[in-house]
């Protein structure tokens, strides 16, 4: 694989104090909330997808953005509202998919596919 890991996901080695805050709290709710939302591998995909050094520039700030919406406790509908909660996260990401599909490798939803079977 073209990007290095720690336990918790791609290494932070060179990452700026509000990166490595938006991979901390990512991961935070990503383990809380992995076994309760049908995206889930979907969102680890485009984490990975993200951290990646071979990922372009603007396809890193695309996903950046819908990763720290996810990641945001404020946002259009709260997350602690049942099945509702987080369906705007679900569309943010749907969305940022579609345009960047082309970027997300199977390496990354492989990565995916098997820190989301860790969680469980």
């Amino acid at each position: 694989m073209e990007f290095a890991y720690t336990a918790e996901g791609p290494s932070a080695e060179q990452g700026t104090d509000s990166d490595t805050g938006l991979r901390r709290d990512f991961w935070r709710k990503a383990r809380r909330v992995a076994t309760r939302v049908p995206f889930a591998d979907e969102l680890l995909a485009a984490y990975y997808c993200a951290f990646d050094r071979e990922t372009p520039l603007p396809v890193k700030a695309t996903l950046l953005g819908a990763i720290a919406y996810f990641v945001l406790p404020a946002d259009a509908v709260p997350d602690v509202l049942p099945v509702l909660g987080f369906t705007d996260d679900a569309a943010v990401l749907a969305t940022t998919l579609k345009l960047v599909a082309s970027s997300i490798r199977p390496e990354h939803r492989e990565a995916a596919r098997e820190k989301l079977a860790a969680f469980k």
